[in-house]
Order: structure tokens, then C-alpha cells, then sequence
């Protein structure tokens, strides 16, 4: 298999962590789409990481579908449930890591516009949907050492996820004081051989 992938990328990171856990080869390609000479477009109509191809050739992109065709290979731990149900569950506490990053993204783009183009309002509404997301992640967490179940699972590595790229991106978001019940959480997360071996380059 082979991944492109930035390696500032929260997305990609995503992907490399599930890969690490899984204990899959994989021939990491580093490109970035916002380089001139990129050639994410030529794998991906959408020029954005990750993107996966497959030892048949197969091309998959977005992280979750990514995600979903790795549970395919039977490689263990699995990061979803047998049940379809509560697979389901676990998909959209992904989805909402996820989100938390996906506003952490589009709020780091427009504050980088020139001046004359930032909507501060925009910002502001990026900031709420972070909070609010969070406030829900630390609900869902409810104390407990994972997400869904006994084990780690794709919600947690979308989480953990979120969260390092706030620390990379806004460290004045203080998620750790306003949210305590996700800083144990993170800890344990980040100490996971899978996280510290993708921490992105400070950039």
C-alpha cells in the first residue's frame, strides 16, 4: 500500500496512527497539496489527503473511507464493533472529531486571508462549533477511558487527533483547563506509540 500524505495534515495523521495500530506496511509519499509541483490532483480529483492506494491499485480517499477499507483487511485491533449498530456509534463520535477539526481547519485558513478578506465573524463562528464540539466530546467521554467500549477505537484516534491539532494550530484554544475531563484522556492518547511517532513538524 501506498499513502500520500502531509505530515501536517490532521487528516493523514489519522490515517498513519490507524495504520501504526494495525501494525500495516504502508510507503509513506509526503506531498502536499498546497505545493506548486503537488501531484495529489493526479490521485485524488479532490487535491486533498489522504489518499490511499492499494497493493491491487485501488485508489480510496477522505479519511473515513479510508478508515473503512482498513477494517476490510482483518488486521487487528479492530477500531470498529462487529455490531453494525454500534459501529454506527462509534462512527459519529468520529464524525464529530472530525468536525472539531474540520472547523479547526477552515477557522486556521481564514484568519490566514489578507487583510481586507478575514471575516472575524467566520473565525468566531469556526471557535463556536469547536467549543460547543468539545463540551459534547468531554460529555460522551463521561469519565470513562475511551469513547465506545474497553478498547481503543476510531473515535478515539479521531479524537486524539482534534485534539493535537488544536495544540498545533490554536494553542489559545485552552481546551485542557475549559475541558478537564479531556486532558487524562489526551495524555494517554498521546503516549500511544502510534501519536508520538506522527507528531507533524511544528510549521
Amino acid at each position: 500500500m501506498k499513502l500520500f500524505a502531509s505530515l501536517t495534515s490532521p487528516y493523514a495523521r489519522k490515517i498513519r496512527i490507524l495504520l501504526a495500530e494495525k501494525a500495516l506496511l504502508c510507503e509513506l509519499v509526503v506531498d502536499s497539496p498546497w505545493e506548486a509541483n503537488t501531484r495529489i490532483p493526479t490521485v485524488n480529483p479532490l487535491g486533498k489527503v489522504p489518499v490511499l492506494i492499494t497493493d491491487d491499485g485501488e485508489t480510496f480517499f477522505d479519511s473515513p473511507v479510508i478508515a473503512g477499507y482498513l477494517e476490510t483487511l482483518d488486521a487487528p485491533p479492530a477500531m470498529l464493533p462487529a455490531d453494525r449498530l454500534e459501529a454506527v456509534r462509534v462512527r459519529q463520535n468520529e464524525a464529530l472529531a472530525d468536525g472539531i477539526t474540520d472547523a479547526a481547519v477552515a477557522a486556521l485558513l481564514e484568519s490566514r486571508r489578507p487583510d481586507g478578506q478575514r471575516s472575524g465573524a467566520e473565525i468566531a463562528r469556526q471557535q463556536d462549533k469547536i467549543e460547543r464540539s468539545l463540551a459534547e466530546l468531554e460529555r460522551r467521554l463521561d469519565g470513562r477511558p475511551w469513547l465506545h467500549g474497553d478498547a481503543l477505537s476510531l473515535a478515539d484516534v479521531s479524537a486524539g487527533v482534534a485534539l493535537a491539532y488544536l495544540d498545533l494550530r490554536h494553542p489559545d484554544v485552552d481546551w485542557r483547563t475549559r475541558h478537564p475531563g479531556l486532558r487524562a484522556y489526551a495524555e494517554r492518547l498521546f503516549a500511544r506509540p502510534s501519536f508520538a511517532a506522527s507528531v507533524p513538524p511544528v510549521g
